[in-house]
């Protein structure tokens, strides 16, 4: 597990090694959510335009989750979240992209 205090600090943690599943707030102070997923879905690496992404955020309405999932999130968690949901959901998507680069292509 790799922790990250901004947007900027978990791109270039991003472009520096590989990971399984992202989790980002929406609200964070340089960059939002938003504008990470965006970025990360354009880094030049390949694995990462297929990475699985929560978003964690505060904002709980319908039309959130429609723009995080827009934006490239697979999934949308509003908070307070209970840690044993967040880890079934970051376990979901993990074992998802496990089983995706596993298969023949």
């Amino acid at each position: 597990m790799t922790l990250a205090a901004s947007a900027s600090e978990a791109l270039n943690n991003l472009r520096a090694s590989e990971c399984d599943v992202l989790v980002s707030d929406i609200e964070m102070p340089d960059i939002d959510g938003y504008e990470l997923i965006r970025r990360v879905r354009e880094l030049n690496n390949i694995w990462s335009r297929d990475l699985p992404a929560v978003a964690v955020t505060a904002y709980a309405r319908s039309e959130d989750r429609v723009r995080a999932i827009s934006a490239g999130f697979q999934m949308h968690v509003s908070k307070p979240v209970e840690p044993r949901e967040l880890i079934a959901v970051v376990g979901s998507l993990a074992k998802r992209h496990s089983a995706a680069k596993e298969a023949p292509q």
